[in-house]
């Protein structure tokens, strides 16, 4: 009788033991793999979401071809990987729901990182310092934030100009009214016309508007500091990965720098700094 007991004691040890292997490759079985950059290459497409009214980052020129800044480290980076590149415009104010419903496989254009995209998506490390800066038009009496009190201030709807102001609390309740535009070129269409007072941007976006002859000035005051960065879906890091290494890549080869020079006469860069 004990013998039985015993056998039957071990019969069931065996097969809790099965079980519990079962279990565990049950469990190893529903981890996501990682294809993001199989899919792109087996594509051989890699579709970048942008503003293509953000220059010199992402715009279009006298042809209607995107061209800009990010477009050229996107097409070395592209290059690199033996892929094509996709410039597909998108709402700017619904970047995140592009994404992630994968009708692009990353944002890069002038793309702000903070605290809360870091959180939900996948990033590389800065490649650009940029600043949210004020502009208002040349002949205005405004000479710093102070001096916008009671006036109507003019931005991007989502972008990181909207952050900074909303951040900057003490400004942003001096101010009349905020004002809010589909993009920048938009918004600086209203400042010439007095529309708004003055227009928050990306500091590289307001140098060239004043570059091509727009008669702006850009207040000495910062509104914020910030950095830019390419974001992808929170777990295609496959992909994030082959981007960062290419980036660097192109900065050691001397390649970033050439691009840095032809689009803002300085290098501008701070991948792997």
């Amino acid at each position: 009788m004990k013998k039985a007991i015993k056998v039957v004691a071990v019969v069931c040890a065996v097969a809790l033991a099965l079980s519990f292997v079962g279990c565990k490759k049950g469990k190893q079985s529903k981890v996501a793999t990682d294809e993001s950059l199989v899919k792109v290459q087996n594509a051989n497409l890699f579709v970048l979401g942008l503003d293509d009214s953000f220059p010199p980052y992402g715009y279009r020129d006298e042809d209607q071809n995107i061209v800009g800044y990010d477009i050229d480290l996107a097409k070395e980076v592209c290059n690199r990987l033996g892929v094509e590149l996709k410039c597909q415009p998108i709402d700017w104010n619904s970047k995140e729901q592009e994404l992630n419903t994968g009708k692009i496989d990353c944002i890069w254009n002038g793309f702000t990182i903070n605290e809360e995209r870091l959180a939900a998506m996948a990033f590389t490390s800065a490649y650009v310092d940029n600043s949210q800066v004020v502009v208002v038009q040349e002949n205005s009496e405004y000479t710093d934030l102070a001096s916008l009190a009671g006036k109507n201030l003019g931005l991007q709807a989502g972008s990181s100009a909207a952050e900074a102001v909303d951040g900057a609390e003490e400004f942003a309740s001096s101010l009349k009214s905020i004002v809010e535009f589909k993009d920048n070129l938009t918004a600086l269409m209203d400042l010439e016309i007095g529309g708004v007072d003055a227009v928050v941007l990306d500091v590289g976006v307001a140098e060239t508007a004043i570059k091509n002859g727009r008669n702006f000035k850009i207040l000495e005051e910062p509104v914020a500091s910030e950095k830019y960065g390419v974001g992808f879906r929170k777990n295609d890091i496959a992909l994030r990965d082959a981007v960062q290494k290419a980036l660097e890549e192109m900065v050691a080869d001397g390649t970033m720098h050439e691009i840095d020079m032809k689009w803002f006469g300085e290098d501008r860069s701070v991948i792997a700094k």
